[in-house]
Parts: structure tokens; sequence; C-alpha cells
């Protein structure tokens, strides 16, 4: 199993929708992806650590995949629209990439 995580920076002035994200950018590309992916979460920055301090990201999605090459096999043909979709929700460019292998599941 495989994560694909997207990291959007956070930005002092910055905006980030989170309720567009959730309610329509995360589900459409759910639907597009269809059986191939296995599962998806959001989590909202909170802060760095201490409290009060800025979170070092508004957000970071999560899409839940068999391997790398059944998400670049789905993700390919709609990357346009997804990515087209970024500045509906965030201002800061598109998402910092990571692809991870998944060790431990509880």
């Amino acid at each position: 199993m495989i994560n694909v995580y997207l990291f959007y920076p956070y930005q002092p002035n910055g905006r980030f929708d989170m309720d567009y994200y959730c309610g329509t950018h995360m589900p459409l590309a759910a639907k597009l992806f269809g059986t191939a992916l296995k599962g998806w979460s959001v989590d909202a920055g909170v802060n760095a650590g201490p409290p009060d301090s800025a979170p070092p990201f508004f957000a970071v999605g999560r899409f839940l995949f068999d391997s790398a090459e059944a998400f670049f096999q789905v993700f390919n043909p709609v990357a346009d629209q997804l990515l087209g979709d970024v500045p509906n929700y965030y201002d800061g460019g598109n998402p910092q990439v990571m692809i991870s292998e998944v060790k431990v599941s509880a």
C-alpha cells in the first residue's frame, strides 16, 4: 500500500478554503479515482508544536492506493482537471507531494 500526501504550505496571509477542499475537491478526486482509491483523509494544520504557533501547513490531504502505479494510472488522465481546481481553495500554487510506502498500519 502507498499513501499519496498533498501538503499545502501555510502562508501568513494566504487563503485555504477547508470547506471547499473537504466538501468539493477531495470528493471529486475520490470519484475520479474510482475503485483504485482505497481511502482518503484530510488533516487541518493546528500549530507547529508550541501553542499559538503557525502550522507548517494549512492542510495535508492523503489518498491510499495499492501501489504508485495504481495511483498514476488513475491520476494522469485527470491531472489537469484536479490541478486546475486548486486555485478554487488555495492561493499558494500546487501542493507539495510525497508518495510513501505504508510499513505499519493499525
